[in-house]
């Protein structure tokens, strides 16, 4: 059975940093892409960053220089960095597992809050 699980999140001041990560159990990352999603209040959940099977990533515009996305295969863990951070950033924030070209989703987090103050 997968399990991804997020932690790290939690209130910070804007222009401050987070990291984000998400454990693995029950699923590799070789050969997977892998990405952070996010819902912030009144809005659909959206992509952040990717991170494919090249090592490619990808992000959203709002996030891009700001946000860097990682991952440690011996650990099955993925990370995201997230500094700078804006109130536009509040949401939560989820962990996903993709298929091989980052093309549909295949396992979610439970999401984890980040909550940007002014």
């Amino acid at each position: 059975q997968v399990h991804l699980l997020e932690s790290g999140g939690g209130s910070v001041q804007a222009g401050g940093s987070l990291r984000l990560s998400c454990a693995a159990s029950g699923y590799s990352f070789s050969g997977h892409c892998m990405g952070w999603f996010r819902q912030s209040p009144g809005k659909e959940r959206e992509r952040v960053a990717t991170r494919d099977v090249a090592r490619a990533t990808r992000y959203t515009d709002s996030v891009k220089d700001r946000f860097f996305i990682s991952q440690d295969d011996a650990k099955n863990t993925l990370y995201l960095q997230m500094n700078s951070l804006k109130p536009e950033d509040t949401g939560v924030y989820y962990c996903a597992a993709l298929s091989r070209y980052c093309s549909s989703i295949d396992y979610w987090g439970q999401g984890t809050q980040v909550t940007v103050s002014s």
